[in-house]
């Protein structure tokens, strides 16, 4: 399981990094955020080499920082459905921010253009 630690007395950076830095985490929130809401199998199957057991572990997990919620069904047979909570969906920019780096990254390292030529060096974190 993810480590807990005390929110107030943690580095804002260290906390996301918590959080986020599970196997698999990130792959499991930028799947749901692309579809809303989504059943295990499903999301299984989008993630691709992912076991069951890792899964279902790391859903208990995000599911436990509030990051994913799960809704259950009284069907037979059940039906269980994951979406992103409110606090959840503060992610998607972050994660569409990091796909866009990811595609850039690919890009010039394709390129194989020493980064001082690029403009990226001069991006300023604000």
């Amino acid at each position: 399981m993810a480590k807990s630690a005390i929110i107030h007395e943690v580095c804002p950076i260290a906390q996301g990094i918590n959080i986020l830095s599970g196997k698999w985490k990130l792959q499991i929130i930028w799947f749901l955020s692309l579809k809303q809401t989504t059943r295990f199998n499903e999301l299984q199957k989008s993630i691709g080499n992912i076991t069951t057991k890792t899964l279902t572990q790391q859903l208990r997990e995000l599911e436990e920082q509030k990051i994913v919620k799960r809704t259950i069904y009284p069907e037979v047979p059940p039906k269980v459905e994951y979406s992103l909570t409110e606090i959840g969906e503060t992610l998607r920019p972050i994660l569409k921010a990091l796909n866009d780096w990811g595609l850039l990254y690919m890009d010039l390292a394709n390129q194989e253009i020493p980064l001082e030529e690029n403009t990226v060096q001069n991006i300023e974190l604000e």
